[in-house]
């Protein structure tokens, strides 16, 4: 029997996993049929650039940063939460680029995240067992029982703030707020202050002199646009089928089809089966799409999902997503990126390092810890360079204000913070500074890696001079050794030593660097 054409309703034949129970079929189908006839939120022309763009990090020739909100809320809707969040992943990317050379695309998981996937139908609440919070675009966080009650005039309410937050994405991106010029004014108040933002103020301090530099040489700064606006891009899982549905739409210059709520979306560990309906649904789609991958996937399930997503193999189109815990991610993903490059498939691969480290913190917070994210990207940069692939990205939870819902960083969240700004709705997010620490790190990681794939070389060395004694002689480290420190135990006869700290610092950093690179 021949298979039918694809069509945006053609999911309804299949099994859809994750969607909500809505008390009122009819109601829901009435808020659909309203959102069709509304203009769509993103173009099929800045989803093909986008492609286009995936498929240099597909071959090596750029990174991917993918973050943002586990989940959008409708309450901490405003234009300060969106410019910071913009602001914090502007920060990152120049510190990727300018640290590694390394050309940064960016897309953010906003204007669109305002659905999760669940465990169980239910939870307990106290003395009560309710359907569980899926997201403020489905119900209510409140713990009541009509609080909980899916309510489809949300899908609307989601739209209209989409709307809002990619207007004021494109004048931000477009209108001077990421012009190269302002790469000071992109640190925040309360970073600024931190050894992560002090490190970031050299990195501008470098980029202002570069420009200078380059107008001094006689070029037209004004004339180049790369230097005043951004390219950037919105993502979020297309969980609810329905809504997708409402939003895709037939482009009038190719005749293809586009998922128009976002330029790229993303299939959820917990959906992608292959007989299942949230394959079945973007398999129609040309937009940029991703597919999130855990422990247990197999390398034969995830050569059916490129086969399925991506017959045609086309460069950019598809993005795997890895997300299997700092323990398991060297053992777990080389099996996988070896039989997806021995079948040709040229996928971009990123690393989630958030789902697989989170865990119960002793106060009964659900966290997450700094270094377990960083040693699952490690990791991932690991298995990459044993198999002689590209490590293409990295997909984060973060949010730009100063919350206390991760552990660690360089300025240390311990477990006895948590409590003092722990706002998500869902799960927890890398605050400013740990994002910025990440930044760093990553950068570190992807410099290493490029420039010794590029030129086939190993690095087989380090020549340090340091001492076994506490002196005070090199500034920096861990336990970071100021100007004013410098007279308290500066000994050496001739040049300044690391101490024993900051040689160990030094020995757990470059450790990481050799096992990725």
């Amino acid at each position: 029997m021949t298979a039918l054409p694809w069509s945006p309703l053609s999911w309804r034949e299949l099994v859809a996993a994750q969607q909500p129970e809505w008390p009122d079929v009819a109601a829901l189908e009435l808020v659909l049929k309203q959102l069709s006839t509304y203009p769509p939120l993103v173009f099929a022309g800045e989803a093909r650039a986008l492609t286009a763009s995936l498929a240099a990090v597909a071959d090596g020739k750029a990174f991917l940063l993918q973050a943002g909100d586990c989940a959008e809320s409708f309450e901490a809707f405003s234009a300060d939460v969106i410019r910071d969040k913009l602001r914090l992943i502007l920060q990152m990317a120049v510190v990727l680029t300018y640290s590694s050379g390394v050309p940064v695309v960016k897309v953010g998981r906003i204007a669109g995240q305002f659905a999760k996937p669940r465990s169980s139908a239910t939870e307990r609440v106290g003395e009560l067992d309710l359907p569980s919070f899926r997201g403020h675009m489905v119900n209510d966080v409140a713990p009541t029982a009509e609080a909980r009650v899916a309510d489809p005039t949300r899908l609307l309410t989601a739209y209209h703030q989409a709307s809002a937050t990619l207007n004021l994405l494109r004048a931000f991106t477009k209108g001077g707020f990421a012009d190269l010029n302002q790469v000071h004014a992109w640190n925040q108040e309360f970073v600024a202050s931190s050894r992560e933002g002090q490190r970031y103020e050299v990195i501008a301090d470098g980029i202002e002199r570069a420009l200078r530099f380059m107008a001094a040489c006689g070029i037209d700064l004004a004339a180049e646009h790369q230097l005043h606006q951004v390219d950037f891009y919105t993502s979020h899982e297309a969980l609810l089928l329905g809504y997708e549905e409402a939003l895709t739409r037939r482009d009038s210059l190719t005749g293809d089809w586009y998922d128009c709520s976002a330029h790229l979306l993303w299939i959820g560990e917990r959906t992608r089966d292959l007989d299942g309906a949230h394959v079945g649904f973007l398999s129609g789609v040309s937009n940029p799409l991703g597919c999130k991958l855990g422990p247990r996937a197999t390398p034969e399930e995830v050569l059916g999902l490129c086969q399925a997503l991506n017959p045609e193999r086309v460069p950019g189109r598809l993005t795997l997503v890895t997300r299997m815990g700092a323990d398991a991610v060297e053992e777990c993903l080389r099996p996988l990126l070896a039989a997806v490059k021995a079948a040709g498939h040229p996928v971009v691969w990123a690393c989630d390092p958030m789902h697989g480290n989170t865990f119960t913190s002793t106060r009964g917070r659900k966290t997450r810890h700094l270094d377990h994210v960083l040693a699952e990207i490690t990791g991932f940069f690991a298995a990459h360079r044993a198999e002689g692939t590209w490590p293409g990205g990295v997909h984060v939870e973060l949010t730009g204000e100063n919350v206390t819902e991760c552990l660690g960083g360089a300025e240390e969240v311990l477990d006895a913070h948590l409590d003092q700004r722990y706002e998500t709705m869902c799960d927890p997010r890398l605050n400013a500074r740990q994002s910025l620490d990440l930044a760093f790190r990553l950068a570190e990681l992807l410099g290493f890696f490029a420039a010794h794939r590029a030129e086939g070389t190993w690095p087989g060395g380090v020549h340090v001079e340091l001492t076994g004694e506490n002196v005070t002689e090199c500034l920096g480290g861990a336990e970071e050794v100021l100007d004013a420190h410098l007279d308290q135990r500066y000994e050496t006869m001739c040049d300044p030593r690391l101490n024993a700290r900051q040689s160990l610092d030094l020995a757990f950093r470059l450790a990481e660097l050799l096992r990725a690179g």
